[in-house]
């Protein structure tokens, strides 16, 4: 019976205590005196190291701008929402914004090197060919290889070390481009050197890896934009991510008014132009152009959005690599492409090969129907003229040559081109 009635007694107890914290709660004067509200919890990105890439490092781009991403300083959606929700996974690309005060905020690009899926096929490649199993430490397996030691014992970044690696950039190295390389790799802090003592083993494996699958985010990192190069600014990386200036894809702009076409192809043909001839002897071409290979900022500056299909011909060294070098294959070599892909001769790329491209794939699809007899006829005709690729390169130069005169007087001046306005009243440049 005691014990009956201490339940009783203590229930009763409970009872009152509640109705007092209630009565409180509800009196003003007395919840002035009551201790603070919990504050207010604001709903944010929960990013997984798997989304970033960054549970695959050190077999990844870098972790430059990871601390950005998770003090919420860049966020995928555009319309900068509090609901934080991250994009799905196997996008190749999002679009996002980017800030540095937390106040004034920028659209970026965000993408991957290359697709989920071709990622998740060359890590499976990685473990089922070195280590013979389905899933591996992809950073102990690659530290096994024989290319990789050698870079670790190498104390400069030479031909030898990234024979046979796919990327189009690295198929007629010359000495002076590797070194730029290594110079100006910004994913390290203390660059600058054409030596590679300041770069850990993890910094070599992450640049190893970098220029084995997509030499995109180091092509922007060598060639940046502020140096004049037509390429957007490169922010950073967060494992398999890369953060870039945002611009949107030429495709968005096939439909544009005639004076916006004209004035885009001119801006193509002029880009084309300085990536053959420059002050540093480079000679770009592309092995591949698409209507996503070429961007628009919001100024109306076209750039080149996607480097990856960029290869290089050093005009004042060229080549230190032999043909028979080119087609040594390791595992580096087939993380995005067929092992027994063949590589183009660096002697058979000539001025006209990405011009060829351009009037093929892009022109006509800009300024196919936008202009009134007889000039549309007359660049249709000079399109077919570069496109059939028949002539030499002086006979291609010529066409283009008579197209951009022809496209010139037909673009306006007024803040649509924002990049070029009002300069275009007062300059004949424009």
């Amino acid at each position: 019976m005691g014990r009956w009635i201490c339940y009783l007694c203590s229930r009763v107890a409970d009872s009152l205590m509640l109705l007092l914290v209630l009565a409180l709660s509800c009196n003003p004067s007395t919840a002035a005196t009551a201790s603070p509200s919990a504050p207010h919890i604001k709903p944010s990105y929960s990013f997984g190291r798997t989304f970033l890439g960054l549970d695959k490092c050190n077999a990844c781009i870098g972790t430059s701008i990871c601390k950005k991403f998770f003090k919420e300083e860049i966020r995928f959606d555009t319309w900068l929402s509090s609901h934080l929700k991250l994009p799905p996974s196997y996008l190749l690309s999002y679009s996002g914004n980017y800030t540095d005060d937390a106040k004034s905020w920028r659209m970026v690009d965000i993408t991957r090197l290359t697709s989920k899926y071709q990622h998740d096929r060359a890590d499976k490649r990685i473990c089922t060919s070195l280590l013979k199993t389905k899933t591996c430490s992809l950073e102990r397996a690659l530290r096994r290889t024989q290319r990789f030691q050698k870079w670790l014992r190498a104390k400069r970044l030479t031909p030898d070390l990234v024979q046979g690696l796919s990327s189009p950039m690295l198929r007629c190295p010359s000495q002076r481009l590797l070194d730029r390389i290594v110079r100006r790799y910004a994913e390290v802090p203390d660059a600058g050197s054409i030596y590679m003592d300041h770069l850990t083993d993890r910094d070599k494996l992450r640049l190893l890896y970098t220029l084995s699958v997509n030499s995109h985010p180091i092509l922007l990192q060598i060639f940046p934009d502020v140096e004049g190069w037509p390429f957007p600014r490169y922010l950073g990386s967060c494992g398999r991510l890369v953060v870039s200036a945002s611009t949107r894809p030429l495709r968005d702009f096939y439909g544009a008014a005639p004076e916006v076409a004209a004035d885009l192809a001119l801006q193509l043909l002029a880009v084309l132009r300085s990536m053959g001839t420059n002050d540093l002897n480079y000679f770009f071409y592309f092995t591949h152009v698409d209507a996503g290979t070429f961007g628009v900022f919001s100024n109306g500056h076209l750039f080149i959005r996607d480097a990856s299909t960029l290869g290089i011909i050093d005009k004042e060294e060229g080549s230190q690599l032999i043909d028979g070098q080119q087609e040594y294959k390791d595992i580096f070599s087939c993380l995005t492409v067929d092992c027994q892909s063949a590589f183009v001769s660096c002697n058979s790329i000539g001025e006209k090969h990405s011009l060829v491209m351009v009037c093929q794939e892009l022109l006509p699809k800009l300024l196919k129907g936008k202009f009134l007899q007889p000039v549309q006829e007359k660049i249709d005709s000079f399109l077919q003229h570069c496109a059939d690729g028949l002539a030499d390169d002086q006979g291609v130069n010529g066409a283009v040559a008579k197209l951009a005169e022809l496209l010139k007087p037909l673009r306006s001046c007024d803040s649509r081109f924002a990049y070029r306005y009002p300069d275009c009243k007062y300059s004949d440049k424009y």
